[in-house]
């Protein structure tokens, strides 16, 4: 087991869901910033690309890591591992500034500029927690009944049929393009696998 050194916004910060998995290892944290931009995902999540236009605010985490943990949070990320350039993050170690004043090596997730699309909102100013509170990330929004359905959708295996007799439910996953109908069964959309990540 080594310590390794993260910058980390959105679901991995305090009081973030990711943040509760990790807490078993995390052995410090503090707020910090880097020189990037940011954006917000159709899925509700702010994701950091690596261009050099603003302050990013976060936190510095060191962290208790031993393989196994960051190849779990390199596969959360999506991180290709053998051409970065195919992975929708690509880890890299940059200069992370602390609010003393003092600087750090850290490991940064950067979102692959490549991979998005005309749906994803640039922050402006890189406020990604003000934009998290003014609208919450499309996973926290689920009624129990979209939620149920979209981890029974997400479960299924190869040709699984997953009826919906709600009639108004099918309607509702379909407007908010977490489904699409493939005639004889429903299947999740690429939105609908991202939000069915966030939710298991």
């Amino acid at each position: 087991m080594t310590t390794m050194r993260f910058f980390m916004i959105g679901s991995w910060t305090e009081g973030m869901v990711h943040f509760q998995k990790l807490a078993p290892y995390i052995l410090s944290f503090e707020k910090a910033y880097i020189n990037a931009t940011v954006y917000r995902l159709p899925v509700g999540f702010p994701v950091i690309v690596n261009q050099d236009n603003q302050k990013v605010y976060g936190q510095l985490m060191e962290i208790k890591v031993e393989s196994t943990l960051l190849a779990l949070m390199d596969t959360l990320h999506g991180v290709h591992p053998t051409d970065a350039s195919k992975g929708l993050h690509i880890r890299s170690e940059i200069t992370v500034n602390k609010y003393t004043g003092d600087s750090e090596m850290a490991q940064v997730y950067f979102f692959n500029p490549k991979k998005l699309t005309s749906k994803a909102v640039l922050l402006q100013d890189a406020e990604w927690r003000t934009s998290l509170e003014q609208e919450p990330p499309l996973p926290q929004t689920l009624t129990e009944k979209q939620r149920t359905y979209v981890l029974k959708l997400g479960a299924a295996k190869g040709r699984d049929i997953i009826p919906i007799q709600d009639l108004s439910l099918y309607r509702e996953l379909m407007k908010l393009e977490l489904i699409v109908d493939k005639g004889r069964r429903l299947a999740l959309s690429n939105l609908g696998k991202e939000v069915y990540n966030h939710l298991v």
